[in-house]
């Protein structure tokens, strides 16, 4: 009896991980955006790849390099980095009209790359001293 309620019980946990994991266009989005960047040189908007993933129902924990689905994420990535860097003009020009500050899909996914020698990120406002 044990056996047979293991036997039922394994495939309903297997088809709750699959059901459980992004759909493929959310990993190939997450790749393309990564990709972008890599070759290209964007920076991500957080925010907003972030906000287009949630609409994806996707964590961006889960499309990271460490997350769940990161190495699904990498090989995808890998195979659009390869091919936007045959052409890189062109591709990079195109990411830019769908997912740049004035993109036809999505704005400011990917920001242009910070100038040479710029900090990061700067403080919003001025340390203020110790009263």
């Amino acid at each position: 009896m044990l056996a047979l309620g293991l036997a039922i019980a394994l495939p309903v946990a297997a088809q709750a991980q699959i059901r459980n994991a992004p759909a493929p266009r959310a990993l190939e989005f997450a790749a393309y955006i990564f990709s972008a960047a890599n070759v290209c040189g964007y920076r991500i908007g957080v925010e907003q790849f972030e906000a287009l993933l949630e609409k994806q129902n996707v964590k961006a924990a889960d499309v990271s390099p460490r997350g769940p689905f990161g190495g699904k994420v990498q090989t995808i990535f890998a195979l659009m980095s390869n091919q936007m860097q045959l052409n890189r003009e062109q591709a990079c020009l195109a990411v830019a009209g769908e997912y740049g500050p004035e993109g036809n899909v999505a704005k400011n996914v990917l920001l242009p790359a910070a100038p040479a020698g710029a900090p990061d990120a700067a403080p919003a406002e001025p340390a203020k001293p110790a009263q």
